[in-house]
């Protein structure tokens, strides 16, 4: 079904109410993920009109993403990336991981954005930065929508990389599923367990008995209940 492209709306709201003069769009990938880090991208449009057919990353093709994304990174006035590794996110929770991440990508623009879209209804980001949250900005706001594919295809090169890089993680079929849960990546984690590259403090190794007693179990309980809900986001 055709969508409605994004606009520069948002930004130029923000630009009218708060005089902002740099504004970047923020979005994640990786959140749903048993494996591998999630990736946080930040990009400064400007108000020009966008390559065409650019949309939330997960309503394009894993072909026509792969053509726009240098198509994008050629376009835009700037962007950032950022990640958080699965360590990180087994000792911070995904509240916190998301943040370090995004900040990270913030802070690999070359010019400290006025103020931030970020996708979500949700803000991880917090002072100092002058955050405006968008329930699906990644199919509505350009910035946001560029930064979206963007951010997608350079996780998932990396994680078909990191499978291609070592035959002991071909049986996980990372360049398939990013990481993601499927039914190949399931049987890998029964018959092989976690890598170094998977998260340990996921529930989905409650439901693997050989392999439980090296799940991690955080200090903070609050900080595993706010990070539940992400376990579930899968955003292919």
């Amino acid at each position: 079904m055709p969508y409605e492209p994004p606009t520069h709306a948002v930004e130029r709201s923000l630009r009218a109410t708060t005089g902002a003069k740099t504004v970047a769009g923020v979005d994640e990938v990786g959140r749903g993920a048993w494996a591998g880090p999630v990736t946080v991208c930040a990009a400064v449009t400007g108000l020009r009109r966008p390559p065409a057919g650019l949309t939330d990353s997960k309503l394009i093709s894993a072909k026509r993403r792969a053509e726009l994304a240098p198509l994008l990174e050629s376009w835009v006035t700037a962007f950032g990336l950022g990640e958080a590794s699965p360590q990180e996110i087994d000792d911070l929770g995904m509240t916190a991981a998301l943040r370090l991440a995004a900040v990270r990508a913030l802070e690999a623009l070359p010019v400290r954005p006025d103020a931030v879209i970020l996708d979500g209804k949700h803000d991880y980001l917090g002072p100092p930065w002058r955050v405006r949250t968008v329930i699906k900005g990644d199919q509505s706001c350009i910035a946001v929508a560029a930064a979206s594919v963007i951010a997608k295809v350079r996780r998932d090169t990396m994680m078909a990389e990191l499978g291609a890089d070592s035959g002991e993680y071909a049986a996980f079929a990372f360049d398939a599923n990013a990481g993601y849960p499927s039914p190949v990546h399931r049987a890998a984690l029964e018959e092989w367990g976690p890598t170094p590259h998977h998260r340990l403090s996921w529930s989905y190794l409650d439901a693997l008995p050989r392999w439980q007693h090296l799940k991690k179990v955080r200090i903070s309980a609050e900080a595993a209940a706010l990070e539940s809900g992400g376990q579930l986001g899968f955003d292919f």
